[in-house]
């Protein structure tokens, strides 16, 4: 009898011992992959910031960027590509100016919205063949983000976009980041800044001030390493921590009447951030409340006992995420990456780990939870060979019965894990059966 058909009779029986005999039942979903794009030189051009979008009649639109001392000066790093055979094939369709981009759609048009220090976006009436010139919606700004999810409620669409408040932290500047929420009406033409609507900024700083020094904040392991404001430490050579922040946020609303969080007006959206921590497993979270006159106030959100919440339970919150709404299972789908060894000392990690010992980024996984709280395992999307090999940054689809990621990977031939040099295609068949 086949392993697969062992495995497959265990776990219907519940022999969980007969299961491990064979090797266990967890198994990666969907490791084999497309590849929309390899690096022409892996060792000085690297793949970054893959986004993905679904048009009505099923083309898929992908969007990513690339980095490295490979690129020609002048060389738009923004490259888009579509494919009308669900993602077994891919079109170059061109490029673009700027970084952290995503595709999405509103009315008619579809729109790539991402950042060179401002907010800059393009705009495609014919389903991403050809694109209007780059507009820039804000002036002398610095920007940030990820090409992390996209809501619709109420006729427009929501999504988040991260300003640079102020400009003292010397290195990674996550704790100067402030998350906002960017509202438009979906008919509108989304190229003009005057048909967005921006929330109040709050910005990481604000939320935990002096939690380096601050005695008083305590108990709960934060920062994990040394993170001192402004320059952050070295927890072990070349291995650094910078100040506490927050991240590649994602926006969601709440359905379910019983949930604390719900809002029966439907204007309350929740942000849910990667959480620059040190350790792992834990989401930065706060609420931006629409008000009468149009405005967005951002802050954070309370319990029942009144006190303030920053951080929930996330599996992979330690890195970028993606998160999704099904309505057919009314549940959220949380693709994040796994982390194994996060408590090996950093002195002693191998030289193809990247960075601190939470930084692994090999494992993708997906996650499902009815709360957005308390999350089950649905399963390990992919992973890499090697910490080397990276599978990580994923964006994802519903298309059909199927989901579609979309992955900042990389092969044997990768710098690093950060600097990955594919941008590959995964796609997990009949999710919503994973739902136990």
């Amino acid at each position: 009898m086949k392993s697969s058909t062992i495995i497959a009779l265990a776990l219907a029986c519940g022999w969980a011992a007969v299961a491990a005999e064979v090797g266990g039942p967890v198994r990666p979903l969907a490791n084999d992959f497309v590849t929309v794009y390899a690096s022409p030189d892996p060792a000085k051009i690297f793949c970054y910031t893959p986004g993905l979008a679904r048009l009505d009649r099923g083309r898929l639109v992908a969007t990513f960027d690339l980095g490295g001392p490979g690129l020609k000066k002048g060389e738009p790093r923004g490259r888009i590509f579509t494919s009308d055979d669900l993602g077994r094939t891919w079109m170059p369709r061109g490029g673009f100016p700027f970084i952290h981009a995503r595709p999405f759609v509103a009315g008619k048009a579809l729109y790539i919205l991402g950042h060179s220090g401002d907010l800059r976006v393009i705009r495609s009436d014919d389903g991403g063949q050809t694109w209007s010139a780059v507009v820039e919606l804000t002036k002398g700004q610095s920007w940030h983000q990820s090409a992390c999810n996209v809501i619709y409620a109420h006729g427009c669409v929501y999504l988040v976009m991260e300003r640079r408040v102020t400009g003292t932290i010397k290195g990674w500047s996550v704790g100067e980041l402030a998350p906002v929420l960017l509202r438009g009406k979906v008919e509108a033409d989304l190229t003009r800044r005057e048909n967005w609507t921006f929330a109040s900024e709050l910005s990481f700083r604000q939320t935990l001030p002096q939690v380096e020094t601050n005695p008083a904040i305590d108990f709960f392991g934060v920062p994990f390493f040394p993170a001192a404001y402004p320059t952050g430490s070295l927890p072990a050579p070349h291995r650094n921590s910078a100040p506490l922040g927050w991240l590649e946020t994602n926006v969601v609303q709440f359905h379910d009447p019983d949930h604390y969080w719900y809002d029966p007006q439907g204007h309350t959206f929740h942000l849910w951030a990667r959480a620059h921590t040190g350790g792992t497993g834990y989401a930065a979270i706060a609420k931006v409340v629409e008000h009468d006159d149009g405005t967005m106030m951002t802050q954070l959100e309370t319990v029942p006992s009144g006190k303030k919440i920053l951080y929930v339970p996330c599996p992979g919150g330690q890195m970028r995420f993606h998160v999704l709404y099904d309505e057919p299972t009314k549940l959220y789908w949380l693709l994040s990456t796994q982390a194994t060894d996060s408590m090996t000392r950093a002195d002693r990690l191998g030289p193809d780990r990247f960075n601190l010992p939470n930084n692994e980024r090999q494992r993708l996984q997906l996650h499902f939870s009815k709360n957005m709280v308390d999350w089950c395992f649905a399963g390990l999307v992919a992973t890499g060979a090697t910490p080397r090999e990276a599978r990580h940054y994923a964006s994802m689809i519903v298309d059909g019965d199927d989901l579609q990621v979309l992955s900042r990977s990389g092969d044997a031939r990768a710098k690093s894990a950060h600097d990955g040099n594919l941008i590959t295609l995964h796609t997990v068949h009949n999710f919503r059966k994973l739902v136990y």
